[in-house]
């Protein structure tokens, strides 16, 4: 199982509304969580192993970004480690996925 939380909005910051988000959908996955913010051209990644607070503690308290999606997860396949915690990255770090489930046959 996982939490998943997306936000588009104008004025509001984007990782305050993400991880209001994850604390309301904790239940469903409590081994790591992370958030990916978009902040101008970049993204700004944050994942944690373990509950959602120990995530709150890297997030910066005043986002720029108006955009992002969140994710919390219960590992029910792979180690619960920083990098098996999502958003994931694509290789040029400008795209971040989150998903509920398994990717076969992937080049890791």
């Amino acid at each position: 199982m996982c939490g998943i939380v997306g936000y588009i909005g104008r004025e509001e910051n984007a990782s305050e509304v993400l991880i209001d988000g994850l604390r309301r959908l904790e239940y469903r996955g409590y081994d790591s969580a992370g958030i990916a913010e978009q902040v101008s051209d970049d993204l700004a990644v944050y994942r944690r192993v373990g509950r959602v607070a120990e995530l709150g503690k890297v997030v910066p308290e005043e986002g720029e970004g108006t955009t992002g999606i969140a994710h919390t997860r219960w590992a029910t396949h792979g180690a619960v480690t920083e990098s098996n915690a999502h958003p994931h990255l694509d290789a040029e770090k400008s795209i971040a996925v989150v998903h509920n489930g398994i990717i076969d046959n992937v080049a890791v």
